[in-house]
């Protein structure tokens, strides 16, 4: 174990300027420019591009014949701030141990575009994918905090709209109950160096805009998960979200869906972000990759 390595990055997001429940447009700069501080690395190439006419960023990370399959990226920071472009560094990351070409989806942010816009945008990507031709069974969702809740309620549009599941989806600390209803929101409070009950709080009145907290495609814990593909959880033993995580789990087993819970003691919100200097954080990825590969359809790998 590591803990000196994650009590770094714990201190580090403890002293950060993000104020999650802070002014937008000046969380939104400082959200960007923390993640984008980091330089790429050099066998990392990305691309803007579209996707249904949501903006996105095609990344590819090692051999130019990255051709194994499709990574449908859903990024954080509560539904109203962060990007795709500032999320490339992760999302390099997975595409390089998957041999996957992944997009990171700019869906749209509130409280400009409140609930539904996210999840009409995250559809669109989906069905913009499977009209290009490519296989359901060859895609891959994935998201992280809010992006991971994003990814769960794609999956259930999905299910809804009666399309083809893609072959997983793995889910990185994600925010799943906008009722802020886990127990670890106050067991963990002290604990957590990144996100406040306050904060997020905050952040769900705008992205509900007066919706209930509990409409299944805002908080997809509070849904039906029959019928969705096989599910990847990992959460950190230090954040306020852990709860929502388990209980994720719990309520996938209880509906029949294949689910792998992971946890990591110690470790702080998205902790994965951080896999070029923390070893958990890449083993974490490793794990997300192995788990991504083993499900990906024949058509889908080289």
């Amino acid at each position: 174990m590591t803990h000196s390595q994650l009590d770094h990055i714990s201190d580090l997001l403890k002293n950060s300027p993000l104020d999650l429940g802070g002014d937008v447009e000046k969380m939104r700069r400082v959200f960007d420019e923390m993640l984008g501080s980091a330089p790429l690395p050099d066998d990392v190439r990305t691309r803007t591009t579209e996707l249904g006419e949501v903006p996105a960023v095609e990344v590819r990370a090692g051999s130019p014949a990255t051709t194994a399959g499709t990574v449908l990226y859903f990024h954080g920071g509560a539904y109203a701030i962060g990007s795709a472009a500032a999320s490339v560094g992760l999302v390099s990351e997975i595409a390089r141990r998957t041999a996957t070409t992944a997009y990171s989806v700019d869906y749209r942010l509130a409280p400009e575009h409140p609930f539904p816009a996210a999840v009409d945008d995250a559809l669109a990507a989906y069905r913009a994918l499977l009209d290009r031709g490519v296989p359901a069974g060859s895609v891959a969702v994935t998201g992280e905090s809010a992006g991971g809740g994003l990814a769960l309620a794609l999956l259930l549009a999905i299910r809804d709209a009666g399309l083809p599941q893609p072959s997983s989806a793995t889910v990185l600390s994600p925010w799943a109950d906008l009722t802020q209803s886990g127990g670890t929101m106050t067991s963990r409070a002290d604990t957590d160096p990144a996100l406040t009950r306050g904060a997020l709080e905050i952040r769900a009145a705008d992205y509900l805009d007066g919706a209930d907290p509990r409409t299944p495609l805002a908080s997809p814990l509070h849904a039906d998960l029959r019928g969705l593909p096989p599910l990847l959880i990992q959460a950190g033993g230090r954040e306020i979200l852990l709860d929502d995580a388990l209980r994720l789990a719990a309520r996938a087993a209880h509906a029949d869906v294949p689910v792998t819970l992971r946890t990591f003691p110690g470790a702080p919100h998205v902790f994965q972000g951080f896999a070029a200097v923390v070893e958990e954080a890449a083993l974490a990825l490793d794990q997300v990759a192995a788990f991504i590969n083993n499900l990906l359809h024949p058509e889908g790998r080289r």
